[in-house]
């Protein structure tokens, strides 16, 4: 996820939005969570979860909502 998020140059607040789009929400203190060095008291591990919503929200984000047939 740090690699993706610097890769992309996404700051917080847009992966908040990106995650917003498929209904997950997640706070930035959250998120600052994941990102912090993995020996630092208040490092948390990016679940499946957070990244399988991240990956379809940003599928969205950069392509556009999927269009009804």
């Amino acid at each position: 996820m740090k690699k993706l998020r610097v890769a992309l140059q996404l700051r917080d607040d847009q992966i908040v939005d990106i995650l917003k789009l498929v209904d997950f929400t997640v706070s930035k203190a959250e998120l600052g969570a994941l990102f912090r060095n993995e020996d630092h008291p208040n490092y948390k591990a990016c679940g499946d979860q957070i990244l399988r919503n991240f990956l379809n929200g940003l599928v969205i984000h950069l392509r556009g909502p999927k269009k009804e047939s």
